[in-house]
């Protein structure tokens, strides 16, 4: 999950917290609860490519199967998926999230959770969509998270992501006018697709988005599905 506004960098970044943990990043998204929500980014003019692959990630999701909408925020994404004919739910670790989420749209489920602990049954959900949420997941442990999301999935069942391309990591201190602690982790291109194959998934559809002067980051959107027979894995 993202927020309107740039974070502001900490150079030196802070030793002494886990700036990648549950925790700082449920702190920082509870601090920041009331300001990001404001911004409602999935229905603004420059997010037409955005609509459009949660379009197609809508299309490709088998009738009538429940969708997860991991790092729902305040929940936007989540009720345009349901505009869009699904049947979705949205997850997410910050609990002032889910409480703005479940305020403004009553009638569509959000509960408190992490992505990285899906608490899904195995090949029970017919789609996951994780836009701009999985950037605060270290590199290292990209394995694990897509491998978790795998075995959620339905196999043919859609994956859809979104991330800020780059390398290395931000440690960022300010944010929307609000003092946080948090790490947001950036992979090239290369990196994250390699992820996606190694972890069981074939990638469909990539879209990049140029910096531009409204918005300076290169956005990496990618549509992919759950192979649906892998022997290498665990054959759900």
């Amino acid at each position: 999950m993202t927020a309107p506004g740039r974070p502001a960098d900490d150079p030196a970044g802070d030793p002494s917290r886990d700036l990648s943990g549950d925790a700082a990043v449920r702190a920082t998204y509870d601090t920041i609860a009331a300001d990001y929500d404001r911004g409602g980014w999935v229905r603004a003019p420059g997010r037409a490519l955005d609509r459009a692959l949660l379009a197609a990630f809508a299309a490709a999701v088998e009738p009538g199967r429940p969708v997860a909408d991991l790092g729902c925020g305040p929940g936007h994404v989540t009720a345009h998926l349901a505009e869009l004919g699904l049947a979705p739910s949205g997850l997410d670790l910050s609990p002032a999230m889910v409480a703005r989420a479940r305020r403004r749209y009553p009638d569509l489920a959000f509960a408190v959770g992490s992505m990285t602990a899906l608490d899904a049954a195995d090949a029970s959900l017919g789609g996951i969509s994780a836009l701009y949420s999985t950037m605060h997941v270290p590199t290292g442990q990209l394995s694990v998270l897509l491998a978790g999301f795998r075995r959620a999935l339905l196999p043919g069942g859609p994956l859809l992501l979104a991330v800020f391309e780059g390398d290395g990591h931000r440690d960022v201190r300010e944010w929307l006018g609000h003092e946080v602690f948090v790490r947001f982790h950036y992979r090239p291109r290369a990196t994250l697709v390699a992820a996606l194959e190694a972890a069981g998934f074939v990638v469909d559809v990539e879209l990049v988005v140029h910096p531009s002067p409204d918005d300076r980051r290169r956005h990496h959107l990618l549509l992919a599905h759950r192979r649906p027979s892998d022997p290498s894995t665990d054959g759900v």
